[in-house]
This record gives C-alpha cells, structure tokens and sequence, in this order.
C-alpha cells in the first residue's frame, strides 16, 4: 500500500526537506563532476604518453626483427620464441568511488639461451619492452573508460536533478503553499463570521 503525498503543513514541511536535500545533492554532485573531469584529463594525458611510449618501442622492435629475420632467417626465430608465459600485474586505486588500474607490471620468465645473432638478442628483449609498453599502454587507457563513463553518469544524474526532480518538487511545493494559504484564508472568513453571529446573539 502506498501513500499518497502529503498535505497541510506537514506536506509542506516534507516537501522543503525534499527540496533542500536535492538541491545539496546536486552541489555534490557538481563537486564530484568537477573533480572525475580534472582526473580524467590527467588520466588522458598519462595514456597519451604511454601511447607514445608504446609506438616508440613497438618501432624498436620492429626494426630488431627485420634486422634478425635478414640474419637469422624465419626458423630461427620460431625456433627462439619463448615457452613461458607472462604474468601481468595490475594495480588499481579508487577515485570518486571509481576502482581503475594505475599501474601495470609485467613478469616475464628467465631469458632463455637463442642460437642465433646478437640481432636476435635484441630483438627478443625489445619485444618485452613492447609488451610491457602496450600493457601499460592498455591500463591506462581502460583507466580513462572508467573515469569518463562516471564522469558522463554524474553529468546525467546532475542534469536530472537539476532540469527535472527540483523543479518538480518547486512545482509542488509552490502550489501546497498557495492551497494552504487559501484554506488560512478561508480559515479566517469562518472565523470572522463566527465572532459575527457571536455578537449577534
């Protein structure tokens, strides 16, 4: 069972508390939107360094396989191709309720031996370079996914208080006020013609 809104001056009474409430809601609201937006420019700007960074090393090891495929040719390479796998290590902080990766490590197993050239050598290691590289690279942009999609729902849910919920409750709140002084009104002409009959007899 529901129940309906409230009326009288208890209604009144409720309707400001609603009121103020929103309007407290939407400053904090305002607060966190300002502080996700400055996050995620710092955010944006950490993932286009590590996007560059990325390129950099991706173009390192490039070149390193070109050079060990002319050396080394194609078998040696899938011959010297690591059997571990990697582990990856992400570490996450929390803004604004936000849980996104900060950091990123990459655990690579022990070197192994490759027969072939010192362009090979290269090449493998500039190859973990890389990886590490684009890991950090992917952290970071996820981190700024994240960042941003709070950031566009707090916008909404401001938006929405702001544009909708309080003028609402204003609406309300505005017309209860001008039904209770309507009924005061009328209030006091009972009133007065009581005293009237009063004096009359």
């Amino acid at each position: 069972m529901t129940r309906g809104p409230a009326t009288g001056r208890a209604g009144r009474l409720a309707l400001t508390a609603r009121l103020a409430t929103a309007r407290r809601a939407v400053q904090l609201l305002d607060r966190k939107q300002r502080a996700l937006a400055v996050e995620c420019e710092r955010l944006e700007l950490i993932a286009g360094r590590a996007a560059e960074d990325f390129g950099r090393k991706a173009r390192t090891a490039t070149e390193w396989l070109r050079r060990s495929a002319a050396l080394d040719g194609e078998r040696t390479l899938l011959n010297s191709m690591p059997e571990a796998t990697v582990e990856v290590r992400i570490g996450y902080e929390v803004t604004m309720g936000v849980r996104h990766p900060t950091s990123a490590v990459v655990a690579f197993g022990p070197e192994q031996s490759v027969a072939g050239s010192s362009a090979l050598v290269h090449a493998l290691r500039a190859h973990r370079t890389a990886l590490t590289a684009a890991v950090q690279l992917a952290a970071a942009r996820r981190s700024v996914v994240l960042v941003s999609e709070e950031l566009a729902l707090t916008r909404q849910q401001q938006r929405a208080l702001e544009l909708r919920w309080i003028p609402k409750l204003e609406q309300q709140l505005t017309v209860l006020v001008q039904r209770l002084d309507e009924s005061e009104r009328e209030e006091n002409v009972r009133l007065r013609w009581a005293a009237g009959r009063g004096e009359e007899s």
